[in-house]
Formats: structure tokens, sequence, C-alpha cells
């Protein structure tokens, strides 16, 4: 992994984000905290981003690249929409990492270090409302994604049912 320093928060930077499909509801200072928040990671084809049951802080956009996304060494899924936003789960719940995820060719992420809280200042009432609003928009963003990743699953939970429905009346047919 290549890894950039914590970004500023120059207009050039800022612009860049709003290039994000995910990031394009932030205010200009809401951005101006996420890139004091965040850093340019570039992953080589292959190579692990997050590892299932890890406790990390960070989660990330897809800036470039794809991503393959694997739980118990079975992949489960990809993920190669430019903005997209991946291990948002353990920010959200606090548990563990619940898959990994590897790089699907050379792969550019934005990736925001939850931790580093503390580098955005919150000395006054107005600045603590203004950190408040940062986060709500963080869930609501991580809330728009997660229930189209849910509506997906259900998806697919629903066709593997009709198939496996399927396959069992052909067994049961097969057996007469």
């Amino acid at each position: 992994m290549i890894e950039s320093k914590y970004l500023k928060d120059n207009v050039r930077n800022i612009q860049r984000l709003l290039t994000i499909p995910g990031l394009k509801e932030f205010e200009t200072r809401n951005l101006a905290k996420l890139l004091r928040l965040s850093k340019i990671r570039e992953y080589e084809d292959g190579e692990l981003i997050i590892k299932e049951g890890d406790e990390d802080p960070w989660f990330y956009f897809l800036l470039g690249g794809g991503l393959i996304i694997k739980k118990n060494g079975i992949e489960i899924g990809k993920i190669d929409q430019i903005g997209e936003i991946f291990g948002e789960m353990r920010v959200i719940d606090s548990l563990t990492r619940s898959a990994s995820v590897y790089a699907d060719g050379k792969t550019l992420c934005l990736g925001v270090d939850t931790s580093a809280k503390g580098r955005l200042n919150t000395a006054s009432a107005e600045e603590r409302d203004a950190r408040l609003d940062f986060l709500l928009l963080l869930y609501r963003i991580f809330s728009e994604y997660m229930s189209i990743r849910l509506r997906a699953t259900n998806d697919e939970l629903i066709k593997a049912k009709v198939e496996s429905s399927a396959l069992q009346k052909l067994l049961e047919s097969n057996a007469d």
C-alpha cells in the first residue's frame, strides 16, 4: 500500500471530493473536516485492504479500480462504482470487521480515519454543533449505501430460494 499524509482542506482537494457521488451533498465546511481525517491509499491487485476480524478505525470511498469482498474466504461480492463506500459497518456498530476486502486491479481509495476525530476542533458549542452535523451527514450517507446493499442482498436471497426450491422439486421428481 502507498499512503499519503493526512490531506489538507484546501479548495483544490475540496473540489476533487465534490466529484465523488457520495460526497456531493456535503457542504464545503464538512468536506474540509472529512479531508483532515483522510488519506489517499493506493493498493496493488490482490492486496488486502480490510481484514475480516480486525478492529481498525478506517472506512473508505472507492476512487478507482475495484474491490473483491470475501467472508470466510468465499467471495460474496464485488464493488467497482466510483464513490462507493466500504468499511463503514465497523464505524457504525463497533464490532470487528465482518469480511475481508481485496483490491481488484490497481485500486485507489480515500481512507477516512475515524480514530483521528481529535483532528476536528470542538472547543465551542458552535463547533460541536458543526461536528454533529458532519457526523449526521456521514451516517445518512452510510444509511443510504447500506439500504441499497440490503435491497440487493434481499433480491439475491429470493433468487437463491427460488433456485433451491426448483432444485428440491427436481430432486423429488427424480427420486420417484
